[in-house]
């Protein structure tokens, strides 16, 4: 996946007497968030000089979004004209980080708050940030800033690949394209999914065997049965996954959902394997970058999971809001087979994972058969999130949680209650079901594990979208 690239952009004193006598400060502050910022795994390019004087701001700034960076800080370690940030911000890419090190020697806080003024003032959204790089809770705020803006920079210019259409009636799984490159930049193209049938007649007979048994080895357990799921049939499932990854290479898709309902699960077979796989940070020929894939072709589900793989780096569980085991305190999250396997074992090494999948039989909603890709999401703190839209405006859902598991045999009652041959997420939420249910307005949720919520936070804040916590 790609870093997140950082322009930074230092500032000085104007008076010429004072150049070289802060030269040495401003390097080594410049020196120390620099290095900083590359230990953390981003990409930074830094201004050529230090900015004292107008026509620098205007030069290094021209030149940091020649750079392509995703965001610039503004770093202060002396006093600092403000007149300087204010030009350099109108040539800079923002988002806009305005960051001052602890240096009680020198007035670099005061230059960040005079700074902030001027950028107040002429109409520039920013954040300023104030301490130490030793500090890890200024860091961490530092790089939930980063992330954030970096998501928001990256989802710009992506293009969404749409199998499909609107499946089984779903209103909220349906957004406007103009819309989307309004607020978002981001395109989305029309796809048959009669395009991906054709191809997977195209597809080596070869390197489909190859899959099978791949998964045949790895999986823990595939439950053939002669109807509903034979070798055949996940072989057509395999092929759908190849053909959809033929198309996205061909077309540039960045990420995806197909519609699956009701044609291909009618006629076909599911494409829970495909998606399952789509998801995953590898497939049936090895490691490879995790490509968003929702089912039932639900954009809003595609671009909250796109905002989450940006900031996370890791797979996104896409499911829907099946049930409240009230006298368990948990939310079931279940969803044919679109729970990418990486859930399992909360694994980047797919043997771990597959050890605990299994592939079983589709069974009524589903006539045409297929593997549903099986197994019950490893515990761990989780960031559960959803974009919506009321009266067409756009607000998130923060769902701060925990996916838990029982013993052997509740888990198994439990599961058997709702949906025995579907994934499952056993999820604690932070609040009572009741402030949940009331407010939340889709079927489907999304997240990942760990703490997101400060970035999402923050994700809402960069583009103007209010935000609903549930904590």
């Amino acid at each position: 996946m790609r870093k997140t690239r950082i322009g930074v952009l230092t500032f000085s004193d104007g008076r010429d007497f004072l150049k070289e006598p802060l030269v040495e400060v401003n390097n080594r502050f410049m020196e120390a968030l620099k290095t900083r910022l590359k230990e953390a795994g981003y990409d930074v390019v830094a201004g050529r000089e230090v900015v004292w004087t107008n026509r620098l701001a205007a030069k290094e700034a021209t030149f940091i979004r020649s750079q392509n960076v995703d965001l610039t800080i503004f770093n202060y370690a002396v006093w600092a004209f403000p007149q300087f940030t204010a030009i350099a911000a109108k040539f800079a890419p923002g988002p806009f980080l305005l960051y001052s090190n602890i240096n009680p020697q020198y007035p670099g806080l005061v230059a960040l708050m005079a700074a902030s003024g001027a950028l107040d003032q002429t109409g520039v959204d920013h954040r300023k940030l104030f301490g130490s790089l030793e500090d890890e809770t200024i860091l961490q705020r530092m790089f939930d800033y980063i992330d954030a803006a970096g998501a928001v920079s990256k989802l710009r210019g992506e293009t969404y690949g749409l199998y499909g259409g609107r499946a089984i009636g779903i209103y909220t799984a349906v957004s406007n394209t103009d819309q989307w490159m309004a607020e978002f930049g981001i395109d989305v193209e029309h796809v048959d999914q009669l395009e991906v049938i054709r191809r997977t007649e195209q597809i080596d007979r070869a390197k489909v065997k190859a899959a099978r048994e791949w998964c045949e080895k790895y999986v823990k357990k595939i439950h053939y049965n002669g109807k509903e799921l034979t070798p055949e049939k996940l072989e057509l499932q395999i092929r759908i996954y190849y053909a959809m990854k033929e198309i996205n290479e061909e077309k540039g898709f960045d990420f995806c959902g197909i519609k699956s309902q009701t044609e291909l699960t009618n006629n076909y077979c599911t494409t829970d394997v495909p998606e399952a796989f789509m998801n995953d940070p590898y497939d049936f020929d090895g490691p490879k970058e995790p490509m968003v894939c929702a089912t039932e072709a639900d954009m809003d589900a595609a671009l909250t999971m796109e905002i989450f793989k940006h900031l996370a780096n890791t797979p996104v569980l896409f499911a829907d809001v099946r049930h409240y085991f009230a006298e368990h305190g948990i939310l079931d999250l279940v969803n044919s087979g679109q729970h990418a396997t990486y859930f399992a074992a909360k694994s980047f090494d797919f043997k771990e994972n597959l050890a605990k999948v299994e592939f079983r039989p589709e069974g009524i909603y589903f006539p045409a058969g297929g593997a549903s890709v099986f197994h019950l999401a490893a515990p761990g703190e989780v960031t559960l999130a959803r974009l919506m839209r009321v009266s067409g405006q756009y607000w998130m859902a923060i769902v701060p949680g925990e996916f838990v598991q029982f013993d052997d045999a509740l888990n198994e009652e439990l599961i058997n209650q709702v949906q025995d041959n579907w994934p499952h997420a056993f999820c604690k939420l932070k609040v009572e079901p009741e402030e949940f249910f009331s407010s939340y307005s889709c079927n489907h949720i999304h997240g990942v594990y760990g703490n997101q919520i400060d970035k999402l936070i923050a994700v809402c804040e960069l583009l103007d979208i209010p935000h609903t916590l549930y904590a």
